[in-house]
């Protein structure tokens, strides 16, 4: 019965396939595609964002803010317990690191994405960060539209270069349609995942991320993810703090990077599984348990900051609740132990990316350096020649996405529309830049980079080699020759030759 379904929708996939394809071009084909691609991507990055909300409400609801509750040392481990099991019996698939895997797909498997991926990545991390997973739903829809893209491609026959431009389609209209910055998505499929594409290709990108950030648009309105009110605007004596955020942000960048690939080294040395998770839930939990921030993607304490919310609302259900001046303690010992919370969950069995991380990360980095700025040269934010805490913690969001992912544009573009502070540019692009420069120094593979780099597996950055993932090896070496010897007589040798398919 199943065969039979199946072979029937098969059939009709294919007279579709071949009824577009009658008459039209290839370049009109993939528009179309590029266009379907961004309305699959938009509504998996609804679909995600509601599963998320939906179970962090259910689970959090009625929280006493003034005391510790012991429910955050239990939600995350099931969380992650619920993905692993889900992962092991239903997917049978490894899912995690999704970035990681495009490239991987790319530079290896010729863009072929598993189709599971369009599906299993939005129900495991919905599970994993409505639990309490201190990861974010990025990379696992990232992943889900790239395999949209990918399955589309193989079923209407394409080339691989084409697939591989669906496949960037897929990650474009995920970033744009999740954080609502179509420019954003565009960027980051140029500068991440580095596909050796042309002016050509720029259009089938820009129609999935306009269509993926419209999909959004329909349902969440066109404001701005995080809102954001400007205090005080660009002027030139404050670059060289910018310059200083940044190197600060480089900084954190690294120590955030080397620090999540020591201890995914010590996650892969455990062999068990059940000991992966037992260490994963415990230090998750505990890291909850003591710092609630860093329950699940961290949104809510990025709008916290940038609207200059009270200390107790952002140190809620801690030993710190009630005594503000403890603030710059509490986010320091956050910006430290983050990166920790957000290993284990992956590490554990849960799913999930840096996305969010690294958003959460920039904005306690500004925020502290513009504290610390203040405090240290005895400057009131409104007479000093520096921005204001709220300005400096949307600049250290940027600063920190550029240094983790390698990737400026990114942070730069995905910051402005993230916020509306498009008049914010000149300072975004300052601490970008020299936090990327910073890091750069250290490091010189990206966070998703580095694990194939180091296997030798890592190819999309160098135009030499990736030429060979859209070549046929196969088809250009020859199988079927026919053996000529040197004490052949004239008539064997026409026989040889009129049966040969060479014409030398």
């Amino acid at each position: 019965m199943k065969f039979t379904i199946r072979r029937k929708r098969a059939q009709i996939f294919n007279k579709v396939t071949e009824w577009l394809k009658m008459g039209h071009s290839t370049k009109r084909v993939i528009l179309f595609l590029s266009l379907l691609v961004g309305v699959c991507t938009g509504i998996a990055g609804l679909v995600l964002k509601t599963f998320v909300e939906e179970i962090r409400h259910l689970l959090t609801q009625g929280f006493d803010e003034s005391e510790m509750n012991w429910l955050y040392l239990v939600y995350p481990a099931i969380g992650i317990l619920l993905t692993s099991l889900f992962v092991y019996y239903v997917v049978r698939d490894d899912i995690g690191h999704g970035v990681t895997k495009i490239l991987y797909a790319i530079s290896r498997k010729k863009a072929r994405i598993k189709p599971h991926n369009r599906w299993s990545s939005i129900v495991a991390s919905s599970i994993t960060i409505g639990f309490g997973g201190s990861v974010g739903a990025e990379a696992p829809i990232v992943l889900t539209g790239s395999a949209f893209g990918s399955h589309l491609g193989k079923r209407f026959h394409l080339p691989h270069n084409m697939i591989m431009l669906l496949v960037g389609c897929g990650a474009a209209g995920a970033v744009a349609g999740i954080f609502k910055a179509p420019i954003a998505g565009l960027v980051f499929v140029l500068e991440v995942l580095m596909l050796d594409l042309n002016m050509a290709s720029l259009l089938p990108l820009l129609v999935t991320c306009i269509t993926s950030a419209c999909v959004s648009y329909a349902f969440y309105g066109t404001e701005s993810m995080f809102a954001f009110s400007m205090d005080k605007a660009f002027s030139i004596d404050i670059i060289p703090g910018c310059i200083l955020l940044g190197i600060f942000c480089g900084l954190v960048s690294l120590y955030f990077t080397r620090s999540m690939n020591w201890f995914e080294g010590v996650f892969a040395s455990i062999k068990k599984k059940w000991m992966k998770f037992v260490l994963g839930a415990v230090v998750l939990g505990a890291l909850i348990y003591f710092f609630p921030a860093m329950y699940g993607e961290g949104y809510d304490v990025i709008n916290q900051l940038l609207d200059n919310a009270s200390a107790s609302d952002i140190m809620h259900n801690t030993l710190f609740y009630g005594n503000d001046n403890n603030l710059l303690i509490y986010l320091g010992l956050v910006l430290i132990f983050k990166v920790f919370a957000s290993t284990a969950t992956n590490g554990g069995g849960g799913c999930g990316g840096v996305f969010a991380p690294s958003l959460f990360l920039g904005c306690i980095a500004g925020f502290i350096f513009a504290n610390i700025w203040d405090m240290s040269f005895s400057l009131s934010t409104g007479s000093s020649g520096f921005l204001s805490t709220k300005n400096c913690a949307l600049y250290g969001m940027a600063g920190l996405m550029s240094g983790v992912m390698h990737a400026p544009l990114t942070g730069i573009f995905l910051i402005a529309e993230l916020t509306g502070g498009y008049q914010l540019f000149v300072p975004l692009m300052i601490v970008s830049v020299v936090s990327y420069l910073t890091i750069n120094i250290f490091e010189p593979h990206s966070i998703y980079a580095m694990r194939l780099a180091r296997k030798g597996q890592l190819i999309t950055h160098d135009k030499d080699d990736a030429i060979f993932t859209v070549l046929n090896m196969d088809s250009l070496i020859e199988k079927d020759y026919k053996v000529v010897r040197p004490d052949m007589v004239l008539a064997e040798f026409v026989v040889v030759i009129s049966k040969a398919h060479r014409n030398i």
